[in-house]
């Protein structure tokens, strides 16, 4: 028995320094959970703002006439495609410059080499982030979005290509140049500017390169007449809602995705509290709307109610991680009451915007980076105003040089009878409804 043990004992011995070789080979292997939990958290919410694109042509489908309905559709498909393009051409590295051409303010145009790590082995992959690719792929649906923002307000009067011209640019040059001063680590980053998942450089963005476009563009014929405004009602009501609601699907991984780490139990824990706050910045919105709505016009207006929850979600992506659940509450309520009070203030200045875009995008995009002061620490009013107007005074100048350019050569608009027969037939020879007459 004695030898027995001493035999067991020699044995435990002589395995012990491989017990130590085992244990250092363990902590010499790098941690990959992070890596691939925020690969993962870049690809599924990537996809879910990708299908934002389906909530856009679902809801302009729906507020736009019916004689004007597959004009908007092939827009907002080919303005997608046309991003992808070109946000891979020039915007990813202009926006995330390895080095600057002009110091905190204009990266390198024409720089694609890092996306050829987007198909690297594991074993060359950094796991100190994400894949090369999921970044790219998640950023890009960003840029998508920005042009997205403009298709709605120019709709049933500007033509196809001079707007896809117009896309080209935008998703190429003017989004990742002004995003590139705050996500690329540029001037607005260093001064302290806070834009968590961009009310500012996406929504207010598009919402300055649509107003350019509008006030370039002029008002559908018949829309301001001796003083009035008439009516033009949306097609499908029904498409607009569910529109709305992928939208807001889709706002869970704009705001939650921009985490931009999944690698812990704090970050999986903030992406939680990003979604709940979306969420109810969302609901407050649309419930202030029908409020307002019934109280102002004595019925509900299901348009505003649509629009306020967009609103409300705006309202909260500058900022979506540090409010508490009441906090979330009041920041897209006010939301709700710029849309109420603002759409009909654009129809005063006749600024003809078809499905409220401007309003939603632009004005809640500010009322959102004006409040992330309110519970985010470190930040400040005047900064973020700063920020604000830097962005937007950038894109609405370029974005109204572009439009006079394209105007000047090849003119924006359709002519007078193509407008009122629609540009379905006009631009695309095919309707989205041709059992029915155009309305």
């Amino acid at each position: 028995m004695k030898k027995l043990t001493v035999t067991l004992a020699a044995t435990a011995l002589a395995a012990l320094p491989g017990l130590a070789f085992a244990q250092e080979a363990a902590a010499e292997t790098p941690d990959i959970n992070p890596y691939i939990f925020t690969t993962l958290l870049f690809l599924i919410g990537g996809f879910l703002v990708f299908w934002m694109a389906a909530g856009f042509a679902m809801l302009e489908a729906g507020l736009v006439r019916s004689k004007n309905v597959a004009m908007q559709l092939t827009k907002n498909v080919a303005l997608f495609s046309i991003a992808a393009i070109m946000y891979w051409l020039i915007g990813f590295n202009l926006m995330y410059p390895g080095e600057w051409m002009i110091e905190g303010v204009m990266g390198p145009w024409f720089s694609i080499t890092s996306l050829e790590t987007v198909g690297l082995d594991a074993a060359d992959a950094s796991l100190d982030y994400a894949s090369v690719g999921s970044d790219f792929f998640f950023q890009l649906m960003f840029c998508a979005t920005t042009a997205s923002i403009v298709s709605g307000t120019l709709a049933e009067r500007i033509k196809l290509w001079p707007f896809l011209i117009f896309v080209a640019i935008l998703t190429g040059v003017i989004y990742p140049i002004e995003a590139s001063w705050q996500w690329g680590g540029g001037f607005l980053s260093e001064m302290g500017f806070s834009d968590f998942a961009g009310s500012t450089l996406v929504h207010a963005a598009g919402g300055f390169a649509a107003l350019a476009g509008a006030l370039i563009l002029g008002p559908r014929i018949g829309k301001y007449k001796d003083g009035r405004v008439v009516p033009m009602p949306g097609s499908n009501l029904a498409l607009a809602t569910l529109g709305t609601f992928i939208l807001w699907l889709g706002w869970f991984g704009f705001n939650g995705g921009s985490q931009l780490a999944m690698g812990t139990v704090g970050d999986v824990t903030d992406v939680s509290r990003i979604f709940a706050n979306t969420n109810m910045a969302a609901a407050a919105g649309a419930v202030t709307a029908l409020i307002l709505t019934q109280i102002l016009f004595k019925k509900p207006d299901l348009t505003m109610v649509l629009n306020g929850a967009l609103a409300g979600l705006v309202s909260i992506t500058a900022g979506p991680l540090d409010p508490s659940l009441f906090g979330a509450l009041w920041i897209g309520a006010i939301g709700g009451v710029i849309v109420v009070f603002t759409v009909p203030m654009l129809d005063k200045l006749k600024i003809d915007d078809v499905v409220g875009a401007i309003p939603v995008h632009l004005l809640a995009g500010f009322w959102g980076t004006l409040a992330v002061p309110f519970y985010t620490d470190g930040t400040s009013f005047v900064t973020q105003i700063i920020g604000f107007v830097a962005i937007g005074g950038f894109t609405f100048v370029v974005s109204g040089i572009v439009w006079l350019i394209l105007n000047a050569t090849m003119g924006i608009r359709v002519s007078e009878e193509d407008e009122i027969n629609g540009l379905d037939m006009a631009e695309l020879g095919m309707e989205a409804y041709p059992e029915f007459k155009a309305g």
